[in-house]
């Protein structure tokens, strides 16, 4: 989709229209994973991200069926030039404690997301400054012409700048230390729901705003999320009622699913892809019996350690079809894929050893590996298996698992040797992965997610041309270009794109979406 076709102004209208609720319903979902924090810009996770746009808004956000950037806190936009984009604000919108949503907030938070502690700095790339052009619109200046710059902003959530100063949270939390500010675990914003209460690991309870602007489609007055990490426990709770529904069934569970009576399950392709990466920067890996240099550094030894994984054994054996392997970094719906730079490496154990022996480790080594147990369809079974198939070509991986919440912060430090990461892709075009995946550590939301810290001259050009390009065959061909690029250099080891399916009450309608994200406002309980 084209910038000057998506910068059209549009009419101000509510996102969703229909009658008012008639009747109170209350929504219970699970799913494994628990989030790390309330602070809107303080940790880009997608499970996070979802659960936070049901009290804060943005700007634009998708449309749930067709995924066409829509309005939201803005109901206009048009270019005032290739590098400055005019903002019209949606009026009579207040935050949850009564104050007015105004220029100043929209401002306010998207600098915010700009500043040094917030991990959203790939949804602000190219954005130069913001400016307050009056009470109701804003403008934002860009460095260069962004082709994606509302895809971006369907990421960037209105935070009440008063409240931020008056509670200290002026800035993001750090979430790679320790320090809290009131917005970790408070929240207060524009959307359809409030937080009432989050206990950690147990559960988290929304409640309809009464003075949302905006109208519903769905009827769910309250919800209540609760993290359950046992997939067994996660399906008992389904089945018995205690919740209507499940985001992440478990791939062994889902065929008596699909047969029981008062259960539907939803499923597609999600814009997500599950890979591995490695430090290719140390001089010498912490924990590896190889001392004095980084094996990891050698291409041959990535490469080995690729074509040793046996990704259609996974996919078949693990995730039960949960998974379609890959050889990129993005999935089919994401712009610069193709079907060439999908294709993997041939899985190839002999071909793995003799590339291990010419990089000289016929023997082996031992590495670090790190994985979640809680984000991922079955991340902690595919990464044992992975262990299983590197130590037939003599890599001993030392395997540890974390939860969630504390395993991306600690892979945020470059603490792990080798990791498992799952990277959806928001804007739903490759620049989102190659700048925040390829790209050198830099400014800008540059190599935010590189924590293994690859570098290539070639990618960074690349990825730096992709920022600015407009000419949309010249841009594809260029985002095709990076990502054969990284497969060639083996930036990572892609392993599959997820398939997701969502197990629920029949008495649930709702939207599969391809970023797994529920919309609230659509889901309607019979």
């Amino acid at each position: 989709m084209q910038l000057r076709a998506l910068f059209l102004s549009m009419a101000a209208a509510s996102v969703l229209a229909a009658a008012p609720v008639a009747h109170a319903k209350t929504f219970k979902w699970a799913s494994q994973g628990e989030i790390s924090t309330w602070d809107i810009h303080s940790q880009n996770n997608a499970l996070q991200n979802a659960l936070h746009s049901y009290v804060y808004e943005s700007l634009v956000y998708y449309n749930s069926r067709t995924f066409a950037v829509e309005p939201l806190l803005a109901t206009a936009w048009r270019e005032v030039s290739p590098t400055q984009v005019r903002f019209t604000l949606r009026q009579g919108v207040k935050f949850q404690d009564g104050s007015a949503f105004t220029a100043d907030d929209a401002v306010y938070s998207l600098q915010r997301a700009m500043s040094k502690t917030s991990n959203y700095t790939p949804y602000v790339q190219g954005i130069s400054k913001v400016a307050k052009v009056d009470a109701g619109t804003i403008d934002v200046f860009l460095a260069a012409p962004n082709p994606v710059l509302l895809r971006q902003m369907t990421e960037l959530r209105m935070m009440s700048k008063a409240w931020a100063e008056k509670n200290k949270s002026v800035e993001p939390k750090d979430m790679k230390g320790k320090d809290e500010n009131f917005a970790h675990r408070n929240a207060m914003g524009t959307g359809p729901y409030t937080l009432e209460s989050w206990q950690p690991d147990v559960k988290m309870v929304f409640k309809r705003n009464p003075n949302w602007w905006g109208q519903m489609d769905g009827n769910v007055t309250e919800i209540v999320y609760t993290p359950i990490k046992s997939a067994a426990t996660r399906i008992a709770a389904l089945l018995s009622g205690e919740v209507d529904m499940v985001l992440d069934p478990s791939p062994q569970d889902l065929q008596r699913l699909r047969s029981t009576d008062d259960i539907r399950v939803v499923d597609g392709l999600e814009n997500r892809t599950i890979f591995l990466g490695m430090d290719q920067f140390r001089d010498e890996l912490v924990g590896s019996n190889v001392k004095g240099k980084n094996p990891l550094k050698d291409l041959r030894v990535r490469k080995a350690l690729y074509q040793a994984i046996d990704a259609n054994a996974l996919t078949r054996n693990i995730l039960r079809g949960l998974g379609k392997p890959t050889g990129t970094l993005v999935a089919p719906q994401v712009a610069g894929w193709t079907e060439a730079v999908g294709n993997r490496l041939p899985y190839d154990v002999e071909g793995a050893k003799k590339l291990l022996a010419e990089a000289g480790y016929a023997e082996g080594f031992e590495v670090d590996f790190a994985c979640p147990n809680n984000r991922y369809i079955n991340d902690e079974a595919i990464c044992q298996a992975v262990t299983a198939m590197w130590a037939r070509i003599g890599v001993k991986a030392k395997l540890r698992t974390l939860p969630l919440v504390s395993y991306f912060p600690m892979i945020q430090r470059s603490e792990a040797s080798i990791y498992m990461l799952g990277w959806g892709v928001p804007t739903f075009d490759a620049l989102y992965s190659l700048q925040s995946l390829t790209r050198s550590v830099g400014q800008g939301g540059d190599g935010n997610y590189n924590v293994g810290r690859y570098k290539n001259e070639r990618m960074d050009y690349l990825v730096d041309r992709v920022k600015v390009e407009t000419d949309a065959p010249v841009r594809t061909r260029m985002l095709t270009e990076a990502l054969q690029l990284s497969g060639e250099t083996v930036s990572h080891i892609p392993l599959y794109d997820q398939v997701i399916p969502w197990a629920m009450k029949k008495k649930v309608e709702l939207v599969h979406r391809a970023d797994n994200r529920v919309d609230m406002r659509l889901v309607k309980i019979n």
